[in-house]
Formats: structure tokens, sequence, C-alpha cells
């Protein structure tokens, strides 16, 4: 792969010593002063960069730019790295004395004879530096001294000495431990100038620069092992496979290093001796089990030298012996790199060792018996087989996987390796690892699956279709099949997996209102679960068949055991979203189950009510999920994570940004025949046109999903709908059409299917009722048990009855908008919060019309928590890319909230964000 072309301008981080050399170059060029400047650290951390940088500022500035590079194959050549430097001034002078230029002509073996000393040699190079310093002045930049040899180093020091009186900036680079001429830099400053490991901001954002379509996991991987060394960081991932940067394919265990970062260490790996590289071997191989270990490998390798082998290790610098008795490697890339360096058997040799030091049943131990293993070995695949499966039934499904995986490499016969195979890919699946079992399924496809576990394949297919494909018409051809196999009598069970198919059944059908699933799921109807059967009834026909499910489903999982509620979670989760009763308490019990399959599923629940109950700060959590789902593979997730993002889009009015989302996912819905977005992202687009008060529109949008008076069958979230459509058709005059509506609400009793839809019919009740017993009605909608909950929807009738309340001339109006101000405020729902201003300013009240701090409180309280956080990184100066790197958020989307502060604020510049925030910035 390709990291594309490096930049002397992309240099990332490294302010403090970009800052240092600048001065330098400015010191050289406006105070005519000579400086030099010596940097030092870890090969690989980017001193050569920080020489690039330098020579692109020093050309910038008019400077003539002079380099050499130490080389150890060429140290025994005399004046070696100063003929590199000097060769371009001295083809070009005529002015040297003839001493001078005979000095020079010698010691560079241009002409005859043996060079003059090395002080000789040093005062014609000054003579020739200062010559051409009167054109232009000079950068002289010297990378890795350490290896240049010893003559061109002493004029070097000589010239380093004397040139506080010329326009001259020499730079020059080495390593910490000197390398093979530890006094190349005597004479130099020093404190010279250490270069650290990148800070993980920088290093994160040299690799997205470098490799943007990397996947956040194989991008975290990456920075792990780089530890902050950028040629790590650039390098590391030329050795991946395409697969491995796009989370195709799970990465490697041991990231392969490649042969500039091989270099770095091989010189001190290759000269240790035998025994103390069996040793490095083994503490790389062992991982966490390598503390306490260290001094029984010594003595088993060594015997009576353990202490000499151990002096060699530490004198290598490659790793030392920590307080724990365990080898702490310099840096992650000397594991990388002494693994790398062994030859095959004597990893296997290491492997057979590490396993004997652990128990029989340790997983760990199986790992190092299968990497040691030279031949297929039915009795070790079915070990790790067992193993797998127990670590998966502690919730380790991804851990699972790969000891599942790893079974099937072993298994002698075709037959055990698919079985084996199949299990791992739907734990890859469950453990959030979708791109792995995309990988493993396509493996199967390739051969015959057994038919003991064609229903375990065909669910894992479906999985990778419904999650990774958005693709869904495997769900109807493939579960029926499935769900009829396991319901034969004698049938494996799979680990409960008829009610995992029967979810995974009614999802797709729910999302696509798809009539070939409703059937299936009807005929199965009987022998699912009673979890299963609730769930039903709380998607088919809800305005029908939901009545009491909220309940009922607090009911069964009261009195689930934890056996049973550990697979349950996708289902009941898919149950309570039906209603809106996936509450915090429920969430609760399922946060920390199982892999990313349930985890995923309850951050879209979370987010989901998060925007039903107000809690609209968590907004940008919505792409970050979006994004780390499709990092791990899980597309139809990141979908869904981008669909509840435009609920607080077009809560707040957003409509650019609503739009953007609708054009980006709303094609992919509509390709899937996945119902329920289109559906409402159409909804959407109405709620935001209400909120701008565009009524037509919104009455347009909303009648395309329902007619009035009709609570259509195939819209299951239909109170939501609901009373977004009556408030379109009262705000319209459409006042028949609304009453139609609320009939229809009370004529399918939609206060016994959950609180919001009790809530929502009667506040639709309250915008519809004759003026005689309109207040009233409005007051039952406040008393509806958790009214207060729905935030937004209460703060929508709270301006609607302060409205009524305000042209009726009653004293009450004031309280009511204020209520509904406040909130509209704090969730920054603009074009609301206008409409509450206006009104407020109608009833007589100053509060919506001044837009200063003065009015509202503090100047902080008119920003949502985010924006707050925003704004003080803004008034310090960062940027929106520093800004979103520091809160996980895309600069676009900073941007956005920038947009939104600005008029809050009372002002139209960034430079202004500090003086209004004032005290609280």
């Amino acid at each position: 792969m390709d990291g594309g072309k490096r930049s002397a301008h992309d240099l990332m981080g490294r302010e403090r010593e970009k800052s240092l050399l600048a001065q330098g170059l400015h010191d050289v060029r406006v105070d005519r002063r000579g400086t030099a400047v010596l940097l030092r650290g870890e090969a690989g951390i980017g001193k050569t960069a920080l020489l690039d940088w330098t020579g692109t500022q020093a050309r910038e500035s008019g400077f003539t730019v002079l380099r050499a590079v130490g080389s150890e194959a060429e140290q025994g050549l005399a004046f070696g790295a100063l003929h590199q430097v000097l060769w371009p001034l001295l083809e070009a002078d005529d002015t040297l004395s003839p001493a001078h230029s005979d000095a020079l002509h010698r010691a560079l073996g241009l002409q005859e004879g043996m060079p003059p000393g090395g002080f000789a040699v040093g005062a014609a190079a000054l003579r020739l530096l200062a010559d051409a310093a009167r054109t232009a002045p000079l950068a002289l930049l010297l990378d890795d001294l350490h290896c240049m040899d010893a003559s061109s180093a002493t004029v070097f020091a000589f010239l380093n000495r004397r040139i506080a009186e010329l326009p001259v900036l020499i730079v020059g680079t080495t390593r910490p431990d000197g390398g093979a001429d530890a006094n190349a830099h005597d004479g130099w400053p020093a404190v010279p100038v250490e270069v650290g490991a990148l800070t993980p901001a920088d290093a994160g954002a040299l690799l997205r620069r470098r490799y943007p379509a990397m996947v956040a996991t194989a991008a975290n991987r990456v920075l792990e092992a780089a530890d902050g060394n950028p040629l790590a960081v650039v390098e590391l991932p030329v050795q991946l496979q395409e697969g491995h940067v796009n989370g195709h394919l799970p990465m490697p265990e041991m990231l392969p290093l490649g042969r500039r970062l091989e270099r770095l260490f091989a010189g001190r790996i290759n000269s240790l001796p035998p025994d103390s590289l069996r040793v490095l071997l083994l503490s790389a191989l062992s991982g966490n089990t390598a503390a306490g270990n260290v001094g029984a490998w010594l003595r088993a390798v060594s015997g009576d030298a353990a202490e000499r082998t151990l002096a060699h290790i530490e004198a290598s610098g490659l790793a030392r012996l920590d307080e724990s008795k365990a080898l702490v490697f310099r840096h992650p890339l000397v594991r990388s790199a002494v693994i790398a360096a062994a030859p095959g058997h004597d990893r296997r040799a290491a492997h057979r060792t590490l396993a004997e030091t652990l128990l029989p049943d340790d997983p760990r131990r199986l790992v190092h018996e299968a990497a040691a293993a030279l031949v297929p070995d039915e009795d070790l695949a079915a070990r790790l087989e067992h193993a797998g499966r127990r670590v998966a039934g502690r919730g380790g499904d991804a851990e699972g996987a790969l000891l599942l995986d790893r079974a099937a490499a072993l298994s002698p016969a075709p037959e055990p390796r698919a079985r084996r195979l199949t299990w791992a890919a739907v734990m890859a699946a469950r453990g959030g690892r979708l791109s792995y079992t995309a990988q493993l399924v396509d493996e199967l496809k390739r051969g015959p699956v057994p038919p003991d576990v064609a229903p375990l394949f065909g669910y894992a297919v479906v999985y990778l279709d419904q999650s990774h494909h958005i693709d869904f018409e495997s769900s109807f051809t493939l579960l029926p099949e499935v769900l009829q196999a396991l319901a034969q009598p004698g049938a494996e069970s799979f680990g409960g997996l008829a009610e995992q198919a029967y979810f995974k059944l009614l999802l797709a059908t729910s999302l696509t209102d798809d009539p070939r699933g409703w059937d299936a799921l009807e005929r199965h109807l009987a022998t699912t679960s009673p979890l299963g059967r609730l769930s039903y009834r709380a998607w088919a026909d809800p305005a029908r068949t939901a009545h009491g499910v909220a309940d009922e489903l607090r009911a069964l999982l009261a009195d689930m055991s934890d056996e049973q509620e550990a697979g349950s979670g996708w289902l009941a989760l898919w149950t309570a979203s039906a209603v809106d009763a996936a509450d915090a308490e429920l969430r609760r019990r399922f946060t920390g189950r199982d892999g990313y399959a349930t985890q995923g599923s309850l951050a879209k629940a979370e987010r989901y009510q998060d925007f039903l109950r107000g809690n609209w700060d968590t907004a940008e959590i919505c792409l970050r999920e979006a994004e780390a789902a499709a990092d791990l593979g899980y597309r139809s997730n990141a979908l869904l994570f981008r669909f509840y993002y435009a609920h607080f889009l077009a809560g707040r009015g957003a409509e650019e940004e609503l739009r953007a989302v609708d054009r980006s996912i709303r094609p992919l819905a509509v390709a899937a025949r996945m119902r329920l977005v289109p559906d409402n992202l159409t909804r959407l687009r109405g709620l935001a046109a209400l909120g701008h008060g565009r009524y037509e529109e919104a009455y347009a949008h909303l009648a395309e999903l329902t007619e009035p008076g009709v609570l259509p069958r195939g819209l299951p979230w239909f109170h939501l709908v609901f009373f977004d459509f009556v408030a379109a058709a009262v705000h319209t005059g459409r006042l028949a059409e609304a009453r139609a509506h609320v009939a229809a609400g009370e004529a399918a009793r939609m206060e016994e299917i959950s609180d919001h839809h009790a809530f929502l019919l009667a506040a639709a009740t309250a915008l519809t009722a004759p003026d005689d017993t309109a207040d009233a009605r409005f007051r039952d909608a406040y008393a509806v048990p958790g009214a207060a909950q729905w935030a937004f929807e209460m703060a929508r009738l709270r301006l609607a009855h302060g409205s009524w309340l305000r042209r009726r001339h009653r004293a009450e109006a004031r309280a009511a908008l204020r209520e509904a101000h406040h909130t509209f405020r704090r969730l920054d729902a603009g074009p609301w919060r206008e409409l509450a201003e206006q009104e407020l300013r109608a009833a007589g009240d100053p509060v919506g019309a001044v837009g200063a701090a003065g009015a509202l409180g503090s100047t902080n309280a008119l920003l949502t928590a985010q924006e707050l956080r925003i704004a003080r990184l803004a008034a310090r100066g960062l940027s929106n890319k520093d800004i979103g790197a520091q809160l996980q958020l895309s600069p676009r989307t900073v941007s956005a909230h920038l947009y939104r502060i600005f008029p809050k604020l009372g002002i139209t510049s960034r430079a202004a964000i500090g003086r209004a925030l004032g005290g609280g910035s």
C-alpha cells in the first residue's frame, strides 16, 4: 500500500523543535549571527524529518543549504562527510588562497598528497564558508553525526566553535548512545535538543494523513506498536495486507516490521550471544506471562552464566529487568524485531517452552501449543475448540473465534474443519469482528458445509448480509429454513440459536415490512419463546397488537434467570425500542454483556433514548458510534447511528446537515428495501419544517406517511408521526383532519401501549380540543405519568399551550412559554426557541427580545455543554481540526457548532469568542 508522498511541510507536531530551529534560522538571517543545534533521539524518531523541514524553511528564506549524511560503510573514508558538504562550494569558489585551496583539495582527494591536519583543513573550510556567506546565509545539515568519519567530525566541531560571527546555521543529528563513535558530537552544544516520541494525537494525525483509508481498529494497533516513533507509524502499514487496512481481516498478532524497521535493531540483536537471544525471544512471545519467569528462563538457558546472559541483554539497551522481574523492552518494536529475527524452528521451540509453564486448561497454553505445531493435530484442535467455546461462554466471543479458527487450521479432516470455521464465523460476528466473519464465510462457501451445522451456517450468512452488506434478502430465504430445521425433534439447539434466528427474522421484517417475513414469523410464533412472541406483537401492527407490551416486557425480564437474560439482550432491546421503553434501567441490565453485537444494539437504543428524553448534548456520539461500527464492519449499524443523528438535526432545525445525512443514507436504505429508515427520514423533514414554521410543507411530508384518521399497519413508529401530523394539520387549518386522527388514536387505545404513546395521544388531543375544554386537555397531557421525560415534545406542548393562553390574554401564558423557551435553549433547538421568543415578545416578556447574556443569565447559559467546550477551545486559538481531535468530532461538525455559537453569543468572528465568554472561558 502507498502512504502518499512525504513533504517537509507535512511534519506533524514537533512544535518545540521547530520553534528552536526557526529561531536559529532567524538569528542567522536577521542578526547575521552563527549558531548550532544538535538533535538527539532514537533511530526512526524523526530527526531526519526535522532536518528536511529545516532545509525547506532555509531555502524558502534565501539560505544556501548544504547537507551530509553519515554512513557506517564510509566511516573509514577520511573527510568523506566533509566532501559532501563542501564540494558544491569548492567547485564554484575561486577566491581561496593557495594554501587553503591546497588543504581542501588534498583533504577531499581532489589533489595528490597527504592531507594536512584537521586544524588546517578546518581553517580552510571556515574560509570557504565565509566566502560563500557573503552571497547568502548558509545552513549545514549533518545527518547521523555518529556515523561520520572521525576526520570530518573533527572539522565540523571546529567549525561549530568558530561560526559565531558568520551567518551560518549548523544542525546535526545523533543517537543517545552515540552510535559507532560516541565522541562524534564533541564540541557541539553541551545540552542537545532531545527528540522524543510523538504525542498520541500527533502520531494519530500522521497516520491519518499518510493512510486516510485505514480503519480505526487497524490504526489503533499500529499506533500502539509504534509508540510514538514516526518511522514506525509510516512503515508498519506498508507491511499490512489491504484486508487488514480496510478492516476485512483481523490484524495479525505481531505486526510485520519490514526491512527499514528491522534495520533499526538488527545490529544489536545480531550482536547478542545465542543464550541472550533465546531469553529475549521467550520474553517477547510470552506477553503478560513473563513476570517472574525470566529468572527461570535465564537459569534453564545459561545455567551458572545466567547473570552474564542478563548483563548482555541490558548492555545492548534492548531490554531491562524491572521490579517485577520481567524484561521490559526499550520500545514495542524491539519485541517485534526479536520475533522477526528468530528462525522458525527457534520460535516453535520457544512456544513449546512457554506452553510448559502454563496450566493444561489455560487457553494461552493452547495458543502456544498451536503456534509450535507443524502438522494437523486433532487432539490439539479439539482442546482449542473446547477452550474457545468456554471463552465465548464467558462473553469473549471475539477471542473464542480466534481459538476456533486455530482449531480449524489444525483439523486433519475437512468436516471438523468446516464445523469449527462455522462456529468461528458466528462468534466473530457476535464479538464485533464482522469483517473477520466475512472472511470466514467466504472461505466456507468454497467447500461443502456439513448438514449438521447448516442452520448455524445459514445464520452466519444472514448475520453477515444484514449487518455487513445491508442486504435482507437472505433473511427471507434462509432464516425460515433455519427455524424449520431447529424445530425438528432432537435437533441441536446451537446454544439458543432458534431465538436468535427468530430475532434476526423479526429485525429484517420490521425494517423492511416484507410480507414473506411476516408470514414466516407467524408460522413459527407458537414455537418461539414468550419474549419472541411479545416482540412480534410489539412490531407486527403496534396500533392493534402492542397494547401492554411495555408492562409485559418488564414482567418477563423480572422473572428471567441470569442465564436466560444473557441470550435475550438483542430481543429485549428491540422489543423495548418499538414502544420507547428502553429506559435507563433496562439498558443497565445489558451493559457490559457479550460482545459488540449486544453492545452495539445497546448503543443504538441509548442514542435514540437520548433524543426522546432530551439528552441532546450526546448527539455527536452517534457519529463516533457510526465510525466505530463501520470500522468493525457493522455497516448497517453505521447507517442506523447516522439515522439517529438525523433526529437531533431535525429537532434543532439544522436542515442543511439533515439533508446531507439524508443524501448519505437514504439511497442505501432504499436499495436494501429498509422502509423504516426512508419513512422516518421523511417524517424528520416534516419535523424540521414544523420548527421553521413551514406548516404546509410539513403537512405534505407527513401526509406521505399517513392519512387523516388512519394508523397504518406498515408504520411501526406510527405514534411519532401521529403527533407531528396532528400539529401540522392544526397549523394549516385542517382541524377536521386533525380531529379524525385523534379519534383514530383513541379508538386504537394508544394510551394502553406505552407511556410515550399515552402522552402523545393526550398532547394531540389538547391541540385539537375546543376552546372551552382546551386548557383542561393541556393540563391532562401534563399529568400523564412520566410525561416530563419526553423533554422536546413536552416543550412543544408548552409552546402550543402558552400560545393558546396568550391569544386569550391569560396571565399564565408567560410561565408556559418560559418553560418551553428554557428547554429549547438547553436543547439548542434554534427554530423552536425563536418561535417561543416570538410568543414571549407578543406576551410582553422581554426575554425573547434580548440576545445578550444579560437577560438570560450568564453567557455560558446560552450554550449547550458541547458548544461551551468547543467555544472555550476556539477561544484558545485551536483550529477546527485540533478541536475535533480533542473532542473526537469531525472538523465539519465543529464548524457547524461554531455556526450556531456565533449568533448565540452575539458575535460575528472567531476572535470575539474569548471576549464573549468572559470569565467563563
